[in-house]
């Protein structure tokens, strides 16, 4: 008798703490929603004056409300359909679905022009690529792929990766942390349709990228330099970091949300033991705040602008190698870094509110030209909205199994 009602109090302690678990996680996919009702307002509220479907927000400067735009060719035009396609994902408003479809259709001619440089994936494959995943339609389909053969026209295969920046002659060819994310249109059109090519070539992209720009201690150089005849690597440097060996923030976390999900699609062990590499450096590095400095090693630390488009981005590839790694201590540590970035970038600090037309504050664009620094920037906004909808459904599906 004794034995009977010790067993009914350990399975009683037992449900208990099933079901407090389980309301945690339903108050975790509340608390995601109303910051994504909120971010969705906010973006519907922007379209009242972005009447022109061929200029994209990209930053707001300070002192000012809203958002100042680019043309069709910059490296930041895909980010706002994006965040379009997002908003519409998230909330089913068919009128964000029309916005989404009006600011993604002047971005065809990329597709079809020649390749000036590396972000033809940042252009087309988040606005067009958000598009298809949400709409099936075959026309943007029949666009991707072109924009994945256009892009692969930047490869040479002496170096064995894409030429990032055609336009900067004193790198003879150049390959930048950032292409990693780019790899994604790639290995999503070799599966789509497109040549097996364009697997060779992101595969290849990415190991001459481990190679040489991930240096010994999983820190990253922004931009390798390779001679154009030989393919021979001639040095690593800095361009948007602080320095030649400084560990800049963004560069760290494009590495490790380009190489988790090249790991995903190649199953190569060695690009899973890189993106660990990269994210264990990344949280090591942080301050105890949370959100990383521009770059880890400004000498002007604690007093360095901060980067929210970084913690964004680094949020969205923890939340990544989170399903992928297969230690169960790994898997936890990174999503909870991950929901740490989310909550930091959610809080009072981060979150523009009322302040001007963008989701979040504070961000830094290229600290060595004195441009967009602690402004707001698209970028940072397109990946927010991602983390959310990634951390949701993850939430989701833990509630559910």
């Amino acid at each position: 008798m004794k034995f009977f009602k010790v067993n009914v109090f350990i399975l009683g302690f037992t449900m208990l703490i099933v079901s407090c678990s389980s309301v945690k996680k339903e108050k975790d996919v509340k608390h995601i929603d109303e910051i994504l009702s909120s971010n969705t307002i906010k973006v519907k509220a922007a379209l009242k004056d972005l009447k022109t479907f061929d200029s994209f927000p990209r930053t707001i400067s300070k002192n000012h409300s809203k958002w100042e735009q680019v043309g069709v060719k910059d490296w930041c035009s895909g980010f706002w359909p994006g965040v379009l396609w997002y908003a519409y994902e998230f909330s089913g408003d068919q009128d964000l679905k029309q916005a989404a479809e009006n600011f993604t259709a002047p971005l065809k001619t990329i597709a079809y022009s020649k390749a000036l440089d590396h972000d033809i994936g940042f252009q087309i494959y988040n606005s067009y690529g958000n598009g298809y995943r949400l709409t099936g339609n075959p026309e943007y389909k029949k666009v991707l792929l072109a924009a994945a053969d256009t892009l692969a026209t930047l490869y040479n295969p002496l170096v064995g990766s894409i030429h990032s920046w055609p336009m900067k002659p004193q790198y003879p060819h150049n390959t930048i942390i950032d292409n990693m994310i780019n790899l994604e249109l790639l290995f999503w059109a070799a599966k789509n349709g497109g040549s097996k090519r364009l697997y060779d070539i992101a595969e290849s992209h990415a190991e001459v990228s481990m190679k040489h720009l991930v240096r010994p201690d999983y820190s990253t150089y922004h931009l390798g330099a390779f001679d154009d005849k030989t393919g021979a690597f001639i040095r690593g440097v800095a361009h948007q970091g602080y320095a030649d060996d400084s560990m800049w923030a963004r560069g760290q976390t494009w590495g490790i949300y380009g190489f988790a999900f090249t790991y995903r699609e190649t199953g190569r062990e060695d690009f899973l033991k890189t993106a660990i590499g990269l994210a264990d450096k990344f949280l090591e590095r942080l301050p105890e705040d949370g959100m990383p400095f521009w770059d880890f090693d400004d000498p002007k630390i604690p007093n360095a602008p901060k980067d929210a488009s970084a913690a964004a981005v680094a949020a969205c590839g923890l939340l990544d190698l989170s399903g992928l790694v297969k230690d169960a201590k790994l898997k936890e540590t990174y999503f909870n870094a991950a929901k740490r970035f989310i909550d930091i970038l959610s809080s009072d600090a981060y979150l523009s509110k009322n302040n001007n037309q963008a989701l979040l504050l504070h961000s830094t664009g290229h600290h060595p030209k004195n441009s967009e620094i602690d402004v707001p920037i698209i970028y940072a906004d397109y990946y927010f909205m991602e983390a959310l909808l990634r951390l949701k459904r993850m939430e989701t599906n833990k509630n559910n199994s």
